[in-house]
């Protein structure tokens, strides 16, 4: 605790000296310590909350009510921060100001921070901060935010350092890994991972302060997909060897990730949920931010080019762009469309089924699925494994991509052999796919619902405590069938075979026949029957009550916290969207013929000459989406500043006459317009007014006001700071 206080006290000093000398907070006498008692003015247990708690109209900087109000309207009115006076690239990339010179490959900008050093900063902090374990909700109490948070956040908030939030959640990920690891340590290391996390919520809210409008936006995106690595500007006596394919470079940006992957690694769902990251989320998602990914392995790659964090604008961009192939909004749409396609084939294939020979519909679905389970596996080879699962409808790809590979191989080689039972075999192991492609198209259709949401975490509970079960009850199976080899010859015609005692197991399982308890003395006239009942009571009974506990506590989890899962899962798929393979850009069963052609041209042609060939193909193919698309982003993607009215009314729509009848049209009217000079002066005027009735409502005389006391009274009372203390305990 003695390390805590020292962070608290450091702070509070940082931030007394960065008031001016003539604030208000020392026109006073009553924020001295010389009023103090000496006993409260010597002790070093006592902290004074009104210089942690850094109130925003209480600052130097003077920032009033209208301002926080302006911020919170421009946080709400991101659809509308481009103008025509924006200036662009040709390629409707708007960097902001005091952006480089622009170059066909955009360089790091960032390679000067040092990351290593933050890294390892960050973790001294925290492990001095936290040594005992606390929940969240403790963690974010007033008390708790004072002593260790908010020190924390004013220690390692920079405006200058974007890495600090990415350096966070690799402090995060490695304290659940030693948590994982080291459970003799309680629950203090993913105290410590939530320490992080929240950290890092707080450091970024607070860049999303600092900066407003284009520029804010900006921030915060190059602060969560600026790619980076934790050796960065790290001694080169410990920096690893640098491991890449000559084929896969990417101008220095491989092996580098962002702090957004990072968090959805890391599973951090109430960062990802708070206000700052949607809002590069949602930017990202309709394609208002955009920015070159990088990725684990491409199939084929092509990086030519590297474009820098950027606002996009349609009205300066080319009308076949094939950048916008990418955007996830898009590439949501077109993967449904897809996998429409594919769920028509299959059943098309299925009902034309013919266990001799190749119909005309297989072959469509044979060649079209091919093609899918090509983007299903360039999409596990873009961030890798551990991110690809974390999408709603993962497992189900993945289990589709193993029937068809199993379909496939069997249905090649039994053409090959010319044996007409492989081909049935492979046809009936493609029919159980049904199951899987079916529920697919509702995720994919609702991929908010929360029905879904939980269904995948059951599924995954499910299969695992399934797994345990069986390996546990696998003991019973051996003992009943090593008692039937001992007692066949008197009591069983026929031995059974392991088969026959595993169904009726499972009949006992589910509760669907007692078969097994009836044959029971069979393999022993006490032991047999002893057995089987012990095996009725563990699996019908204990296990089915066990497997419901734990289903619906994961279903309470999820839905208390409802918002967090969904804004998560947004995040994941949002993240997916943006696709740094070129292989994306080709639509099934394209995709297998630039394989097939273009990758071997990469060995050969210049990287300028593959990227030349490479989008006018993708440009040509993808020519009537590309012109849809360019059609609707420039009319949609950024809304028109509204423009205030100076007399009259706001001027309605085309129905506007009709809303006339809603009752409640009037309350969104009001905020339809931009309020009149005259109203935001008048507003502004009373700024000071609010700020006084604020200042004595927190830090009043003894902590009250009395009740009758008139506003402008108010203003001209001695404004007296209540101290408060808050005891550290022993540590």
């Amino acid at each position: 605790m003695s390390d805590r206080a020292g962070i608290s006290a450091s702070s509070s000093s940082n931030n007394a000296e960065s008031r001016p000398p003539n604030s208000r907070y020392q026109s006073h006498g009553s924020t001295n310590t010389e009023e103090l008692s000496p006993k409260r003015a010597v002790s070093s247990k006592h902290i004074r909350i009104s210089k942690h708690l850094d109130r925003p109209h209480l600052s130097g900087k003077n920032r009033t009510l209208s301002d926080v109000l302006r911020s919170h309207r421009n946080h709400q009115e991101q659809e509308t921060l481009l103008g025509d006076d924006d200036l662009a690239d040709h390629d409707g990339c708007i960097r902001g100001e005091n952006a480089a010179p622009r170059a066909t490959f955009f360089t790091d900008p960032n390679i000067k921070l040092n990351v290593y050093y933050n890294i390892q900063r960050i973790r001294r902090l925290v492990l001095a901060s936290i040594e005992d374990p606390y929940s969240m909700d403790q963690l974010r109490e007033p008390r708790m935010n004072v002593l260790i948070v908010k020190p924390l956040v004013d220690r390692l908030f920079d405006a200058d350092d974007i890495s600090i939030v990415y350096c966070l959640f690799v402090n995060r990920m490695q304290f659940l890994r030693e948590q994982q690891f080291q459970h003799h340590h309680q629950t203090v290391n993913l105290t410590r991972a939530n320490v992080c996390e929240l950290v890092a919520m707080k450091v970024l809210r607070r860049h999303d302060e600092e900066f407003t409008g284009k520029q804010g936006l900006l921030q915060l995106a190059r602060i969560l997909v600026s790619p980076f690595t934790p050796f960065q500007n790290a001694p080169s006596e410990i920096c690893p060897e640098n491991r890449k394919w000559e084929n896969q470079s990417q101008g220095g940006y491989e092996g580098k990730l962002t702090a957004l992957e990072v968090a959805i690694v890391s599973e951090s769902k109430m960062f990802l949920s708070s206000s700052a990251p949607q809002k590069v989320i949602d930017g990202v998602y309709r394609g208002r931010i955009v920015y070159t990914p990088t990725a684990f392995m491409d199939i084929l790659p092509d990086n030519y080019k590297h474009k820098p964090i950027s606002l996009y604008d349609p009205r300066h961009a080319p009308l076949l762009n094939q950048y916008r192939l990418i955007v996830p909004r898009t590439r949501a749409l077109v993967e449904a469309t897809w996998f429409v396609i594919l769920i028509a084939l299959y059943c098309f294939c299925m009902m034309k089924q013919n266990h001799d020979e190749f119909t005309l519909a297989e072959l469509l679905f044979l060649v079209y699925g091919a093609g899918w389970v090509v983007d299903e596996c360039a999409s596990m080879l873009e961030h890798g494994w551990q991110v690809h699962t974390q999408e709603l409808w993962a497992f189900l790809d993945v289990t589709f991509v193993i029937i068809y590979v199993s379909y496939l191989g069997l249905r090649v080689y039994g053409w090959s052999v010319d044996s007409s039972d492989l081909g049935r075999q492979a046809l009936d192991i493609l029919a159980i796919a049904a199951p899987i492609l079916f529920p697919r198209l509702a995720f994919n259709l609702m991929p908010e619902n929360m029905l879904f949401i939980a269904l995948r975490a059951m599924v995954k509970e499910f299969t695992a405590l399934s797994l345990i079960a069986v390996w546990c009850f696998a003991g019973f199976l051996l003992s009943l069938k090593w008692l039937s080899m001992g007692s066949a010859k008197d009591n069983f015609g026929d031995q059974p075979s392991p088969i026959e005692i595993s169904k009726w197991m499972l009949w006992i399982w589910f509760g669907l026949d007692g078969t097994g308890i009836t044959e029971s003395p069979n393999f022993h006239e006490v032991l047999g029957p002893v057995l089987m009942v012990v095996y009725a009571f563990l699996g019908n009974t204990l296990f089915l009550t066990v497997l419901v506990s734990i289903l619906s506590n994961t279903f309470s989890k999820i839905a208390a916290d409802a918002t967090a899962e969904i804004q998560f899962r947004r995040a994941v798929s949002t993240f997916e969207g943006v696709k740094a393979d070129s292989l994306f850009s080709y639509f099934p069963p394209t995709n297998i013929l630039a394989i097939v052609f273009l990758l071997p041209l990469k060995f050969v042609a210049s990287p300028r000459w593959f990227h030349k060939i490479n989008i006018t193909i993708v440009r040509v193919l993808n020519a009537p989406l590309l012109l849809a698309i360019a059609w609707y982003e420039r009319h949609h993607l950024w809304k028109p500043k509204r423009k205030p009215t100076v007399n009259g009314p706001s001027k309605r729509g085309k129905w506007g006459i009709w809303s006339t009848f809603d009752v409640h049209a009037e309350i969104r009217e009001v905020f339809d317009e931009e309020p009149p000079e005259a109203v935001m002066q008048q507003i502004e005027e009373e700024d000071d007014l609010e700020d006084a009735i604020l200042e004595n409502s927190f830090a009043g005389m003894a902590g009250m006001r009395s009740r009758s006391m008139s506003p402008g009274s108010a203003m001209h009372q001695p404004r007296r700071r209540r101290l408060s203390s808050a005891m550290q305990g022993d540590s």
